[in-house]
């Protein structure tokens, strides 16, 4: 397979490494850029893992807590200064309150909205303010008891990350330090359990060829892959990150000091995984000297 500059960008972007390390990856590993990334991890040439997808859509995440139910809701824009348009917040805290009452995104778009679907309420936002806007994502969480928080709030209940934690009873100071950790720590899932399998067996893998570079004998290998992969784990799920309020105990500790249960969280941020292709001069200099 050929390898394009693109490619080799992209490989960079995501590692760090660089361009004739990543060039040389992407080469061994027929162009496949996930494989790549684990060559890299393995030859120590990578970060530990891929940075998360860089923000480029703006917009809003929205939060909205009834009783037991709480839900979070991503309305992206072209650019931050609708973020701040005092009219698409208003219309995004009612896309908010009407998404307590439905499943999915699907179903919110669908949903009514003062006599029209919110699609159609979107779409007529469009007209009025100028910018191309869309409800992208929806996640709702429910629970004994549910605590919200935003993160670079630019109004009540609306900013850059919102965080949902759901506890087995009532301990608001708790659930808000533990949502404060989330929006900072951004796990990947609540517990081991909660992880893709494949996932966990591929880390491990990447793991086990980390430390076959080392030359060591496969029995010391094994005994060294248990404890780092406990460190991943306490690196990538909530309850076994350390919190951030007393980092001398876990997240599941702390919560069982505060008499409460995690049960379930959720976090969205703004734009997470979606990419503006900006190129510019430098850019393509770049790509004619791979």
């Amino acid at each position: 397979m050929a390898i394009t500059a693109a490619m080799v960008k992209e490989l960079r972007d995501s590692t760090g490494a660089g361009m004739m390390d990543a060039k040389k990856a992407l080469t061994e590993n027929n162009g496949d850029i996930e494989a790549a990334v684990d060559w890299l991890r393995t030859k120590g040439l990578a970060k530990a893992a891929k940075k998360a997808g860089r923000t480029a859509a703006e917009g809003l995440v929205s939060v909205a807590v009834s009783g037991g139910t709480g839900v979070a809701v991503e309305v992206n824009s072209e650019t931050d200064f609708v973020a701040k348009n005092a009219d698409f917040q208003a219309m995004v805290g009612k896309i908010t309150q009407v998404a307590l009452g439905v499943a999915d995104v699907d179903a919110l778009k669908a949903a009514d909205l003062d006599g029209k679907s919110v699609e159609q309420t979107v779409t007529d936002a469009v007209a009025v303010i100028g910018e191309n806007m869309s409800v992208r994502r929806m996640t709702k969480v429910e629970g004994a008891s549910v605590v919200n928080y935003v993160h670079n709030a630019v109004t009540a209940g609306m900013g850059n990350i919102g965080v949902l934690v759901a506890l087995s009873g009532e301990n608001e100071e708790f659930g808000r330090q533990v949502a404060m950790h989330i929006a900072a720590a951004n796990p990947a899932a609540l517990s081991e359990d909660d992880l893709d399998p494949a996932v966990v067996e591929k880390e491990k893998q990447v793991q086990m060829d980390i430390a076959r570079e080392s030359g060591k004998p496969e029995a010391v290998i094994e005994k060294m892959i248990v404890g780092r992969m406990k460190k991943y784990m306490a690196e990538i799920t909530l309850l076994n990150q350390q919190f951030v309020v007393n980092p001398d105990l876990t997240v599941a500790e702390a919560a069982k000091e505060a008499g409460v249960e995690i049960t379930a969280y959720a976090r969205l941020a703004v734009g997470e995984g979606v990419e503006k292709v900006e190129e510019d001069f430098a850019a393509e200099v770049a790509k004619l000297n791979v």
